[in-house]
């Protein structure tokens, strides 16, 4: 019976020392090849989306017309100043209503 429980106990540490072994060189390969792939290719953090920002709304006839007043009221202005002569006002305010 000893020389059986003997070979019983060595074959256990045999297997659990394989086992080790084993193990110990799946974790070293798994390393390597990931050290590999980082070489090849460099971790880049995922860029997050953003959607664009929809376009201004069109501006309406009415937003332009005030525009236009207010821009007219600000060479009227200019021009009380003396900072417009008649000539400029006059064709600055051509060009803003043509």
């Amino acid at each position: 019976m000893p020389g059986l429980l003997r070979g019983v106990a060595r074959t256990a540490v045999v297997a659990g020392t394989a086992t080790a072994v084993s193990n110990r060189v799946s974790r070293r390969q798994q390393g390597r090849w990931a050290a590999q792939a980082e070489e090849q290719q460099p971790y880049q953090q995922p860029q997050a989306y953003q959607q664009p920002a929809p376009p201004p709304p069109p501006p309406s006839q009415a937003d332009e017309m005030t525009n236009k007043i207010d821009q007219l009221k600000q060479l009227g202005d200019l021009k009380s100043q003396g900072i417009l002569s008649e000539a400029e006002f006059e064709e600055q305010k051509r060009r803003l209503l043509a």
